[in-house]
This record gives structure tokens, C-alpha cells and sequence, in this order.
């Protein structure tokens, strides 16, 4: 008997993904009929698709879902963390049909909507295992009517220039300055209160675009704060003429030492404001005060991640999405590390010993994952209100 959520079976497997390494996998294009190069890494979330879709972190790579059932709860406008999907591919071991009543439009049809391919039908935990083991590799998707022989798929991947060295921080910040969400329309969404009434603005704070996602600044807000969004390569001097009560280096994609015009403005605003940061901010905060990074062997991409707070003991369980990482040899004699990865022992977080600055490598606001780090907006504006 034929069930209805086993429709695509009757689909022939007419796209592959072509990795570096040699390995082809054939599934179903669900997604825009296009072709495409990027770097393949896996997800660990159970949920939360729509945000992982939309987080910019992930431009330049095609997300691999290791939950097996995606596209059930759809695609709605209110769970989006951007403006747009930033990914450059999605892949799938099965993309079901929506039903769910806050679907305003299936996966499939926003993934063609937006041109991002996406494929189903594969293994995708042989695949996680494989990236496991090898590392993070190279990929050329294929979904389009175009005829491309497998060597030439896996000799597209392996010429891709990839990620390292390589600002995508520049593709995705905003293009223009904007104060985010001047009537509170935003803010009140799915439980970001707690129950909470909105307090009124009381700091103005400037936050770095390098890929912000939409929760952090409904976080910041939250708190009090009146937030106005710069582009990625915005001068220190120009937030200075501001007269912000602090800065925000938000999030972003791709390698954190190719962003040398944020690092430069983060040396002329430590020490002069509170400022805190949140992973690629992390990185680029860790790299202005001496610090160096270096690439994962497969990143953290999952909302499962336990981190210890090495000033209370407590562990977190946070939501993580980064493939580098900051050397904890490296660090400078003004840094200390304040969190540590209970996985790999990587950082965490650190601060400034000195100045009002601290920033953490995974992501308080969730969107999606849990809760525990949250506090740390209300540290930040504690940070601001004390300066």
C-alpha cells in the first residue's frame, strides 16, 4: 500500500552531490533546478530547519541534516533569522510535504523561490560519518537539466577555491545602516519574552552586520536596548560619531582572518566602549587583541553542544554553527578564557582582562536550540550600564 509521505519514491534520482574526495551520492532536486559548489557540513538539530535555512553563517555551504524527516512544519515568515536563505545548498535524506498550521509555504517551493538547491534521497548519516572522519570536503551539487558527467562534478569541487582566506562576511552584511525593528513588531515573537513586558529603551547600542541573525537583536532589545545595525565595513571612527553605549560584533560565515577591516575597527573600539561579541565577533574580537584561529576538523553545527562556564562550573547546552575556532595557546596576556567546549576542549568565550569587552563562540539567542546562555544579553547591558 502506498503511503502519501513516501511521494517522492516515485521520483527518479536524477541529482547527485559530487564530493572532492570521489564519493558521488544520487538523490531527488527538491529544490531550485540549479548547479552549485560549496563546502558540504553536517547538522546535529532535531528541528529548527527554517532558521538553519536563513542563518548567514551558513553562506558558501550546503547543510547536511542529520534528522532524517525535513519539511514537515514548512516555511513561515515569522521563524526567519534573515532577510533570505544565504546557504548555497540543502541536502536531505527525506523532504516531506507540510502540515503543520503555521506553514505559510512548503520547503521545497521557498527553496526554489529563493534559487537554492536542495537534494533528498540520500544517506545522510553515511555522509555525516564520512565528514566525521575526513573533515569537512568540497562539494558540486548538481540539480539542474544540464548534462555533467560525475569526473566533472568531482573535478568542479576540487578546483572551488572553498571557504579559507575568503570574506563572505561582505556578501551577506546589510547594505545600508538600519535601527532594528523601530515599532516593537518583531520582538514579542514565540517566547523571546518569557512572559515579560518590553522595557523601554534605555541604551543605544551599534551592532556589526557580519550575518546577523534576526533573534540576537530581538535579544538586545529585550534588555533595553535601541539597536542600529551597521554594515560589516563600517570605520570605528563612524560608530564613534554615534555615541552608541556599546557595540555588538554579531555572527557571520567563512574565515574570520579574511575579515581584516573588522578586526581593524575592533582594535580601535576595545577599551573605548562595552562591546560583545558572538561567533565569527568572537573570532574577530579574539583576533584584534592577538589571539589566532584555526579551521575545525568539521566545525559545530548542532543545537546540542555542552560548554562549561569556567567561573561557575555550570555547563550550557547551546546552539553552535562555526568552523573555526580560536587557539587556546594563542591567547594574549589581556584575554582569559571564560567557556570551554566539554567536546573538544575548544574556546568557548573569552574576556578582557582590562577593558569592558567579553564574546562567546556559540549563539545565547539560540533560534534554534536551548535557552542556557541566555543570560548573557543581560551581562552584556550590565556591562553597559556599570561602564
Amino acid at each position: 500500500m502506498e503511503h502519501n509521505y513516501n511521494w517522492q519514491a516515485k521520483r527518479a534520482k536524477n541529482a547527485f552531490l559530487a564530493l572532492e574526495d570521489g564519493t558521488v551520492l544520487y538523490g531527488y532536486a527538491v529544490g531550485a533546478r540549479v548547479d552549485k559548489v560549496g563546502e558540504v557540513v553536517f547538522n546535529t538539530g532535531l528541528s529548527g530547519y527554517q532558521e538553519i535555512l536563513s542563518d548567514p553563517s551558513y553562506s558558501g555551504q550546503f547543510v547536511t541534516m542529520t534528522y532524517p524527516e525535513i519539511g514537515n512544519i514548512g516555511i513561515n515568515e515569522e521563524d526567519m533569522e534573515s532577510r533570505k536563505f544565504f546557504l548555497s545548498g540543502f541536502v536531505m535524506h527525506q523532504m516531506n510535504e507540510p502540515s503543520n498550521w503555521r506553514c505559510d509555504v512548503s520547503l521545497e517551493q521557498r527553496l526554489i523561490d529563493e534559487g537554492v538547491p536542495g537534494i533528498a534521497g540520500i544517506d545522510t548519516r553515511a555522509l555525516t560519518v564520512k565528514l566525521r572522519e575526513i573533515g569537512t570536503l568540497k562539494g558540486f551539487l548538481h540539480c539542474s537539466e544540464d548534462n555533467i558527467s560525475e569526473e566533472d562534478a568531482i573535478q568542479k569541487a576540487k578546483e572551488w577555491c572553498g571557504l579559507d582566506g575568503q570574506d563572505y562576511a561582505a556578501k551577506v552584511t546589510t547594505p545600508e545602516i538600519y535601527t532594528w525593528d523601530e515599532d516593537d513588531a518583531s520582538v514579542n515573537t514565540w517566547g523571546v519574552l518569557h512572559g515579560r513586558d518590553l522595557p523601554p529603551v534605555t541604551m543605544n547600542v551599534v551592532a556589526y552586520d557580519f550575518g546577523v541573525k534576526w533573534n540576537i537583536l530581538r535579544n538586545l532589545r529585550v534588555q533595553g536596548m535601541n539597536v542600529t545595525v551597521v554594515p560589516a565595513n563600517t570605520p570605528a571612527s563612524e560608530v564613534l560619531a554615534m555615541k552608541p553605549d556599546g557595540v555588538f560584533f554579531s555572527n557571520g560565515p567563512a574565515d574570520p582572518s579574511a575579515v581584516s577591516y573588522a578586526i581593524e575597527a575592533a582594535k580601535e573600539l576595545i577599551g573605548k566602549l562595552p562591546i560583545m561579541g558572538i561567533c565569527l565577533g568572537h573570532q574577530i574580537l579574539s583576533l584584534a587583541c592577538g589571539a589566532n584561529t584555526f579551521r575545525l576538523k568539521f566545525g559545530h553545527h548542532g543545537c546540542n553542544h555542552p560548554v562549561k562556564n569556567l567561573a561557575t562550573g555550570e555547563v550550557e547546552i547551546t546552539s553552535q554553527n562555526h568552523n573555526y575556532a580560536v587557539a587556546l595557546d594563542s591567547l594574549p596576556e589581556c584575554l582569559e578564557a571564560t567557556h570551554m567546549n566539554l567536546n573538544d576542549n575548544t574556546v568557548e568565550g573569552i574576556k578582557h582582562k582590562t577593558a569592558p569587552m567579553f564574546a562567546v563562540q556559540y549563539h545565547p539567542e539560540a533560534a534554534p536550540g536551548p535557552h542556557d546562555p541566555e543570560y548573557l544579553f543581560e551581562q552584556f547591558a550590565d556591562m553597559i550600564k556599570n561602564a
